[in-house]
């Protein structure tokens, strides 16, 4: 009996890292880790590698508010949801917008 275990897909992965980009160029973040969980998939940000993480955005399929949320270092849920783009807009820093070029 094997068990599957959750992971991102392509597109989802495709946000991610170019979130994580635009954080780094940023000097938000400096440092990433991915794990895939029978139950659930993180991506992990680190300001710093040997510290825990700033933050783990989180699919969980079935999920009662939607697939994804976002934890703070403390463990609160900063924001949960149906579409990764708006989770992920919970980090976006103050300081940061996006420009339509």
């Amino acid at each position: 009996m094997s068990r599957r275990t959750i992971f991102f897909d392509r597109p989802e992965l495709d946000r991610l890292l170019r979130f994580y980009g635009r954080m780094v160029a940023a000097g938000e973040w400096r440092d990433y880790a991915m794990d895939a969980l029978p139950d659930r998939a993180l991506f992990s940000v680190y300001r710093r590698t040997s510290e825990a993480p700033l933050y783990q955005i989180e699919k969980q399929p079935g999920a009662k508010q939607g697939p994804y949320s976002v934890r703070a270092v403390d463990g609160r849920v900063l924001r949960r949801g149906d579409d990764l783009a708006r989770v992920l807009a919970v980090l976006e820093p103050r300081h940061m917008r996006v420009v339509d070029a």
